[in-house]
Protein backbone atom coordinates (compact mmCIF):
# COMPACT_ATOMS: atom_id res chain seq x y z
CA UNK A 1 0.00 0.00 0.00
CA UNK A 2 1.01 3.24 -0.79
CA UNK A 3 1.84 6.04 1.96
CA UNK A 4 -1.59 8.58 1.81
CA UNK A 5 0.50 11.21 3.86
CA UNK A 6 2.96 11.11 1.05
CA UNK A 7 -0.26 11.37 -1.66
CA UNK A 8 1.24 7.68 -3.00
CA UNK A 9 -1.35 5.15 -4.34
CA UNK A 10 -0.10 1.39 -5.30
CA UNK A 11 -1.10 -0.26 -8.43
CA UNK A 12 -0.38 -3.84 -9.79
CA UNK A 13 0.96 -4.05 -13.38
CA UNK A 14 1.44 -7.63 -14.74
CA UNK A 15 1.23 -8.49 -10.85
CA UNK A 16 4.36 -6.77 -9.76
CA UNK A 17 3.45 -3.77 -6.90
CA UNK A 18 4.09 0.19 -8.45
CA UNK A 19 3.55 3.13 -6.30
CA UNK A 20 1.98 5.86 -7.79
CA UNK A 21 2.77 9.55 -6.69
CA UNK A 22 2.05 13.25 -8.59
CA UNK A 23 5.18 14.64 -7.75
CA UNK A 24 4.99 18.69 -9.58
CA UNK A 25 7.23 17.63 -12.01
CA UNK A 26 4.16 14.79 -12.76
CA UNK A 27 1.44 17.72 -12.42
CA UNK A 28 3.24 19.55 -14.66
CA UNK A 29 3.50 16.94 -17.53
CA UNK A 30 -0.01 15.96 -16.55
CA UNK A 31 -1.19 19.31 -17.17
CA UNK A 32 0.37 19.71 -20.45
CA UNK A 33 -0.41 16.46 -21.90
CA UNK A 34 -3.72 16.67 -21.15
CA UNK A 35 -7.13 19.01 -22.93
CA UNK A 36 -8.42 20.49 -19.20
CA UNK A 37 -7.30 24.28 -18.62
CA UNK A 38 -5.96 23.42 -15.64
CA UNK A 39 -5.75 21.11 -13.07
CA UNK A 40 -9.03 21.85 -11.52
CA UNK A 41 -10.75 21.45 -14.66
CA UNK A 42 -9.31 17.81 -14.43
CA UNK A 43 -10.01 17.26 -10.82
CA UNK A 44 -13.64 18.83 -11.92
CA UNK A 45 -13.97 15.91 -14.51
CA UNK A 46 -13.20 13.16 -12.06
CA UNK A 47 -15.46 14.46 -9.76
CA UNK A 48 -18.62 14.41 -12.50
CA UNK A 49 -17.94 11.46 -13.87
CA UNK A 50 -17.21 12.74 -17.26
CA UNK A 51 -13.68 11.63 -17.81
CA UNK A 52 -12.00 9.95 -20.17
CA UNK A 53 -9.95 6.49 -20.61
CA UNK A 54 -6.81 8.88 -21.68
CA UNK A 55 -7.98 11.14 -18.52
CA UNK A 56 -7.22 7.30 -16.57
CA UNK A 57 -4.02 6.45 -19.00
CA UNK A 58 -2.42 10.29 -18.28
CA UNK A 59 -2.73 9.63 -14.14
CA UNK A 60 -1.66 6.27 -14.03
CA UNK A 61 1.39 7.61 -15.95
CA UNK A 62 2.08 10.67 -14.20
CA UNK A 63 2.02 9.15 -11.15
CA UNK A 64 4.11 6.01 -12.05
CA UNK A 65 6.71 8.38 -13.36
CA UNK A 66 6.60 10.09 -9.83
CA UNK A 67 7.10 7.26 -8.01
CA UNK A 68 10.20 6.68 -10.09
CA UNK A 69 8.84 4.55 -13.10
CA UNK A 70 10.72 5.28 -16.33
CA UNK A 71 8.46 4.18 -18.74
CA UNK A 72 6.05 5.80 -21.42
CA UNK A 73 2.05 5.42 -21.92
CA UNK A 74 2.67 2.97 -24.84
CA UNK A 75 4.05 0.39 -22.42
CA UNK A 76 0.80 0.56 -20.76
CA UNK A 77 -1.08 -0.31 -23.38
CA UNK A 78 -1.06 -4.21 -23.26
CA UNK A 79 -0.17 -4.48 -19.55
CA UNK A 80 -2.65 -5.92 -17.25
CA UNK A 81 -4.07 -3.49 -14.16
CA UNK A 82 -4.94 -5.81 -11.49
CA UNK A 83 -9.09 -5.11 -11.15
CA UNK A 84 -9.03 -3.92 -14.46
CA UNK A 85 -10.26 -0.55 -15.81
CA UNK A 86 -12.68 -0.10 -13.51
CA UNK A 87 -9.82 -0.58 -10.82
CA UNK A 88 -7.78 2.05 -12.74
CA UNK A 89 -10.10 4.64 -12.70
CA UNK A 90 -10.64 4.34 -8.88
CA UNK A 91 -6.88 4.25 -8.21
CA UNK A 92 -6.23 7.08 -10.95
CA UNK A 93 -9.21 8.86 -9.32
CA UNK A 94 -7.99 8.35 -5.71
CA UNK A 95 -4.43 9.59 -6.81
CA UNK A 96 -5.86 12.72 -8.09
CA UNK A 97 -7.63 13.62 -4.70
CA UNK A 98 -4.47 12.68 -2.44
CA UNK A 99 -2.35 14.96 -4.14
CA UNK A 100 -4.39 18.03 -3.60
CA UNK A 101 -5.98 16.78 0.47
CA UNK A 102 -4.69 15.31 3.63
CA UNK A 103 -6.02 11.42 4.09
CA UNK A 104 -8.44 11.03 6.54
CA UNK A 105 -7.62 10.23 9.83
Amino acid sequence: MGNPWEGEVSIRLDGERHVMKLTLGALAELEAGLEADSLIALVERFEDGSFSTRDVLALIVAGLRGGGWRGEARDLLCAEIEGGPVEAARLSGQLLARAFAFPQA
